[in-house]
């Protein structure tokens, strides 16, 4: 099969086309044909060399894809050869032919296409289980999106705005910012000209928004705090502003917040498989009835990596870029 190699560490240009063997389903795998795939900030981490696969996975990048079941371990499960399905990937979504474990595979969304398909699994795990799961965004609450017009934002925004939450996020331009209202977020704030502990704190009226999904970290940390409602809850998934930041533990004592972060390319089966029936349940009828859309900024052919690469290190995308690979 054809797939995409990161030949050393480096810039997108160290991405290759390349022959590889088909891979083989095991145990609670299936064998999909893959149709696309998303392309995600950790592959870009993984191909720098400062994101380690898991012991046992393949070094082929691709945490996301959608594609036809051509064989596997289907005992017991609601799919048959020939389904179309979107998975949540261990790696290997850069290639014609991928196995995913079974659990970590949902039915296309009705009305979705493939295309569309492979823009969700990675995302709307990752926002399920850190909003809703480890944050504990609740009814009344608000919410606070860093990096609205990533992946992970745009994700966020509009499953919160449809959840009926306020929702709030950062964004670099005013371009980013107006995307963010139109997928609902209340206000965009332009990190890059205004404060957004103090928009927020004024939007709030000097409650503060009761969780934050930070992929930021570093110097950010501090302006969270400050915008934390007592019992807040602080997620970071990402530290795209660097690993060391100050803290006030006076305000998380006496305010009752909590910080916490997670990753989960790690984590069990048993755990994803819990994240894809929440999915199944909570979001698939939002996407199904249009309250939820998928985003896409930008879609390349398979041999056309380096160029998705290059979009993504260059941050001007507002949504999913994702490899064709039918």
């Amino acid at each position: 099969m054809r797939a995409i190699e990161i030949t050393q560490s480096g810039g997108p240009e160290v991405l290759r086309v390349c022959e590889r063997p088909m891979p083989q389903a095991g145990a609670g795998e299936v064998l999909i044909k893959v149709h696309a795939a998303g392309v995600n900030r950790p592959d870009v981490l993984q191909r720098i060399g400062s994101y380690r696969v898991p012991q046992g996975v393949t070094d082929i990048p691709g945490l996301e894809v959608a594609g036809e079941i051509i064989e596997g371990d289907l005992a017991g499960s609601e799919f048959k050869k020939g389904d179309m399905v979107c998975a949540l990937l261990q790696g290997g979504g850069y290639a014609e032919y991928c196995t995913a474990s079974i659990a970590q595979c949902l039915p296309i969304p009705k009305g979705l296409n493939a295309l569309e398909a492979a823009s969700l699994p990675e995302t709307y795990f990752t926002v399920w289980s850190n909003v809703f799961d480890r944050g504990g965004l609740t009814q009344g609450e608000s919410l606070l999106v860093q990096g609205g017009t990533s992946g992970i934002g745009v994700a966020a925004i509009q499953i919160a705005t449809a959840r009926g939450h306020r929702v709030f996020a950062t964004a670099r331009t005013e371009e980013k910012c107006r995307a963010c209202e139109g997928l609902g977020a209340v206000r965009g704030i332009r990190y890059t000209a205004e404060d957004f502990s103090d928009i927020v704190m004024s939007l709030t009226n000097g409650k503060g928004v009761d969780v934050i999904l930070d992929i930021m970290g570093g110097t950010y940390l501090p302006r969270e705090i400050n915008c934390l409602a007592d019992d807040g809850r602080l997620v970071i998934i990402a530290l795209l502003d660097g690993r060391r930041g100050t803290l006030d533990m006076g305000q998380v004592l006496h305010r009752r917040l909590t910080i916490t972060g997670s990753t989960l390319r790690p984590r069990s089966v048993e755990f994803k498989g819990a994240i894809a029936e929440n999915l199944r349940r909570e979001v698939w009828p939002l996407l199904e009835s249009g309250k939820v859309k998928p985003v896409i900024y930008q879609t390349y052919p398979l041999e056309h990596a380096s160029e998705a690469h290059a979009l993504m290190e260059s941050s001007v995308h507002i949504g999913k870029i994702i490899l064709k690979v039918i």
